[in-house]
């Protein structure tokens, strides 16, 4: 009996921790659809947080590929007094990348809803 409590208790630890997440991620970065990403991401930093390897195989023509692992080494390379426009595969990891860039003074950010999977505009592909 002792073991299910624990697990209980765990469980409900990690939906808390996981609604405080994404409760934060809400306040943090504005969620856009790929209507609303194509109106501003020209006039502002578009940064693809996904590996090289899926960079390559396809990304939104104009973007710069800067992966989630490397984010913390290439920080000067994004300017604090631009909007960032962030996406990934699926938006979980642009999600990650805008709480990154937040805690260190990022304020606009934005990043695509669904990701790069959801997109239906141009792209670019290495070959």
């Amino acid at each position: 009996m002792n073991t299910l409590y624990l697990l209980l208790i765990i469980l409900g630890a990690i939906i808390v921790y996981s609604v405080i997440t994404w409760l934060y991620q809400r306040k943090i970065v504005k969620t856009l659809t790929e209507e609303q990403f194509r109106e501003g991401y020209r006039k502002a930093q578009l940064i693809d947080v996904r590996e090289q390897n899926e960079f390559d195989a396809g990304h939104i023509l104009g973007a710069r590929n800067i992966p989630m692992s490397q984010m913390k080494v290439r920080l000067k390379e994004l300017r604090p007094d631009k909007p960032v426009y962030l996406y990934c595969q699926s938006g979980m990891r642009s999600g990650r990348a805008a709480q990154f860039l937040y805690r260190r003074g990022y304020k606009d950010l934005y990043h695509l809803q669904g990701g790069f999977k959801k997109w239906g505009g141009k792209i670019k592909a290495k070959n």
